[in-house]
């Protein structure tokens, strides 16, 4: 992916199988977050191509987007602060229902239709590992009074509402102590042995999850670390979602291209003709200055006609 500043990732290159857990690892600003969008179909790549499943992107965005969810992903997922968290919960299931669900699903009985919200809300909560009754308020405690680890879950169950097969998660150890990370990181175990492929971004990925590193290379163009040599593969992939009984692996590349430039900046183009200023008497070429000409002659003949004018009405 190529932004304006230059590229934002690119030769990355992996596979994984479904119900695996990525870690997508590197410092702050090195194209995590936008890898993450791309590969659940958030963000258009430059070029390259990625396969979730059976599906194609960049070709099939919008289909990937129904598959997959994200959590914590700040500008995207943010939690409202004023809110509670039954109300945030309740938004969910109404959303999830009305743009994913069918149309005879939308004409069954209210009481059915409610029934089933809480099921999705009950399941995705028990799968985040979060229980509102512990929480001060129960469904009542607002989105600002929960610690980052609780806020951490009921953003994984906001996602998990809509039970994807390629779930995302931004800054999964950001500002999280050692047993915290380790929490977290068997919590989202936890939902790849369920079938959900978790891609989760990351500055020191867990023992035993398949790499991709972002990190960039230096001046001298040795790597420092980045998993972006030719051939090099790491993984991520789109697993079965819940009750489907079937999988879907994904690959996913980006092909270099070599490129030739010259001159500064991003864009360069070679200079236009210099203008010299009259009477400098460099030699350089000098342009006549049309519009200026253009303008004194529209003067002359307005001064004329008035006259003429002038002249009619004396008459």
């Amino acid at each position: 992916m190529r932004g304006p500043r230059g590229w934002v990732f690119r030769g990355v290159g992996f596979h994984a199988e479904p119900g695996s857990l990525i870690a997508i690892e590197g410092p702050s600003g090195s194209g995590r977050t936008c890898l993450l969008l791309a590969l659940t179909g958030r963000m258009k790549p430059t070029e390259g191509h990625a396969t979730v499943g059976a599906l194609r992107l960049p070709k099939q965005m919008a289909a990937v987007r129904r598959i997959s969810a994200l959590a914590h992903v700040p500008g995207v997922t943010d939690l409202d602060p004023a809110l509670t968290v039954g109300e945030h919960l309740r938004e969910r299931a109404l959303l999830q229902r009305r743009f994913d669900g069918s149309l005879r699903g939308l004409l069954r009985p209210r009481r059915e239709r409610t029934a089933e919200a809480e099921q999705r809300i009950d399941a995705a909560l028990a799968a985040a590992g979060l229980d509102r009754a512990s929480l001060p308020k129960a469904d009542r405690t607002a989105v600002r009074d929960l610690d980052r680890m609780e806020a951490l879950r009921l953003s994984l169950a906001l996602a998990l509402i809509g039970r994807p097969r390629l779930l995302g998660v931004d800054d999964t150890d950001l500002k999280l102590s050692e047993a915290e990370r380790t929490e977290i990181w068997a919590l989202l175990r936890s939902l790849t042995e369920a079938g959900t492929t978790v891609v989760a971004v990351c500055s020191e990925a867990p023992q035993g999850a398949l790499v991709v590193s972002t990190a960039k290379k230096n001046e001298a163009g040795t790597d420092t670390g980045a998993g972006t040599e030719a051939g090099t593969t790491a993984g991520a992939g789109a697993g079965a979602g819940a009750g489907t009984g079937t999988g879907a692996g994904t690959r996913a590349g980006t092909e270099d291209k070599p490129e030739t430039r010259t001159g500064t900046g991003p864009e360069a183009e070679p200079e236009a003709d210099t203008r010299a200023e009259p009477g400098t008497g460099t030699g350089t070429r000098t342009k006549p200055d049309t519009k200026t000409a253009s303008k004194a002659d529209r003067g002359d003949d307005d001064k004329e006609m008035g006259d003429a004018i002038a002249e009619t009405r004396l008459a």
